[in-house]
């Protein structure tokens, strides 16, 4: 097993990415990638690896979904008392890395987080099926549960909101990344990559080539 894995590889020869050709806002650039992947029909195109960091500086990665790209930030939503939203209460630096092989691209972000403001919480999450606003009504997302009892828990929600507004849980609501660093990645040829670096030094993006 551990050969035919060691032999496994893929050749980028897709695209390049120079300096001539992004927009000098991150934010622009990151917009233009994410119109790209979902025109390429790239399966969850907004699906993103997100990193946290425990008290004691453990890093902890899971798959979550992009909801919102504005001028200042990139949103998604959770539940505040997950080990997520723990973690970010202590510890507001995080980062998100995009991977979309169709078009041989990554990105890198970084920054600090914060709550969206509730009533932007409240609107996105009536604007979700009804069956994922039950779903995060009953969760107590990351702790332990059987199944049976989630399946119980929601039976009894479904009963209760049969014919009512689902409210929004006082621990769910929405996050933005502000980011202060971005990693455009573009694969090439013999693992000579394109990887163009944008950092914020008071309040300016600088642009830099690194080695891949």
């Amino acid at each position: 097993m551990n050969k035919i894995i060691s032999d496994l590889r893929s050749e980028y020869k897709r695209q390049e990415l120079l300096e001539k050709d992004v927009y000098k806002d991150p934010l622009l650039q990151f917009k233009k990638w994410m119109d790209e992947a979902i025109e390429a029909q790239a399966p969850e195109p907004t699906a993103m690896n997100f990193c946290t960091v425990s008290d004691e500086g453990k890093p902890s990665a899971r798959i979550v979904l992009l909801k919102g790209i504005s001028d200042v930030g990139l949103s998604f939503y959770t539940n505040y008392n997950s080990k997520k939203g723990r973690e970010l209460q202590n510890n507001p630096n995080a980062a998100m890395t995009f991977f979309w092989p169709e078009l041989e691209r990554q990105v890198r972000i970084e920054g600090r987080v914060k709550r969206i403001d509730q009533k932007t919480s409240e609107t996105y999450f009536h604007s979700r099926p009804k069956g994922s606003q039950i779903g995060a009504y009953i969760s107590p997302q990351s702790e332990e549960i059987s199944r049976e009892l989630l399946q119980q828990l929601k039976e009894e929600a479904e009963k209760t909101f049969e014919n009512k507004e689902v409210p929004k849980p006082e621990h769910w609501g929405g996050y933005e990344l502000k980011p202060d660093y971005f990693e455009f990645w573009q694969g090439r040829p013999n693992r000579l990559h394109d990887r163009l670096v944008f950092e914020k030094k008071e309040n300016n993006w600088l642009i830099k080539r690194i080695a891949p």
